[in-house]
């Protein structure tokens, strides 16, 4: 799914001086169903270890707040009361749905949260080895539409219109997560650290020794081959169609589905974007894949702060103006 992953380029030598008297400190966890992994720089290991702990304990917030897989969850509780009643919810995931929606209006439905009512039919979990049927992807595409999805901010509500709907939070959840540990962060006064979130990374600040963060992009073609790397203060997220796909009679499938037509994208293998904000960064990765090259470069230009390095089917390169790129050698 993620085609990314944080990567030691450049070997220093015994000369670099540490311009900071702070420490790195790193530990991987195991939250919103993926591996997360969490670099915090701060005065000494004690600060580090503490603020790691906040990050995780604010990320299984968020987790048990947004979480489609988890029954008691309020976005499980909405679900479950589709085409029966509106639910009351928290601002903060009024708010989310509110963006999600506004995304979906700006991509024309390539982005749309309540896609997750496609994945009755559709398995990318090795398991699944023959295609759905016509009339089964039919019949729960209906259940697909961003425009069923009521929001009313006076009563703090959300409502899905059609039974048998259903939101999930796959393609914004671990990215807005990785933006509020950096916002929390920040304000603690923590003015450097890295959160890798199954793949959507925000990092700012620089590491101790004055190095800016850099990280590596996968070869979709070449297994633990880089395509290059990137120095970052900022996100960087990557959709592709090469980590977690289904095998039907030796073809591919995405597991990235068009809510058009209720069947995986085609077109890219990968499509990694940098920009401000990891939430944002993550609906652009994940929408451009579904709208194809020209659409995805066309949308970007609305939002120059963010941009684009995609991988076609057949190998080609394609990047957005303003992206920077460096070859690397492993």
């Amino acid at each position: 799914m993620h085609a990314i992953q944080t990567y030691n380029i450049t070997s220093f030598s015994d000369t670099v001086h540490i311009r900071f008297s702070q420490v790195k400190r790193t530990r991987g966890a195991f939250l919103m169903g993926g591996n997360f992994d969490i670099t915090i720089v701060a005065k000494d290991s004690l600060t580090a270890e503490h603020n790691i702990d906040t990050v995780i304990a604010e990320i299984s917030r968020i987790e048990f707040l947004i979480s489609d897989w988890k029954p008691e969850t309020q976005v499980s509780m909405v679900n479950r009361n589709a085409g029966i009643r509106p639910v009351k919810v928290d601002t903060e995931l009024l708010e989310l749905t509110e963006r999600a929606l506004k995304i979906s209006e700006l991509t024309h439905g390539a982005f749309d949260i309540s896609f997750a009512a496609m994945e009755k039919i559709w398995k990318f979990d090795g398991t699944m080895t023959t295609m759905p049927s016509t009339e089964a992807v039919k019949k729960a595409k209906q259940k697909v539409g961003y425009k069923n999805i009521i929001i009313n901010k006076d009563s703090s509500t959300i409502f899905l219109k059609l039974p048998g709907m259903k939101i999930g939070f796959g393609a914004l959840g671990e990215g807005y997560a990785a933006d509020k540990c950096r916002d929390m962060m920040i304000a603690r006064g923590i003015t450097a650290g890295l959160i890798n979130a199954t793949g959507d990374i925000q990092a700012w600040g620089a590491q101790p020794n004055g190095r800016p963060w850099r990280i590596g992009i996968n070869d979709p073609f070449k297994s633990n081959n880089l395509v290059g790397a990137i120095a970052i203060n900022g996100a960087i997220t990557t959709s592709g169609s090469y980590e977690k796909y289904a095998l039907i009679d030796g073809k591919r499938y995405t597991h990235i589905i068009n809510p058009a037509t209720g069947y995986p994208a085609t077109g890219l293998t990968s499509v990694t974007i940098t920009g401000p904000d990891t939430e944002m960064a993550n609906a652009f990765s994940t929408s451009i894949m579904v709208l194809g090259k020209d659409a995805g470069l066309k949308l970007l230009k609305q939002f120059p702060q963010y941009k684009a390095f995609m991988i076609t089917d057949a190998g080609k390169y394609i990047t957005s103006t303003g992206f920077k790129m460096e070859k690397v050698n492993r």
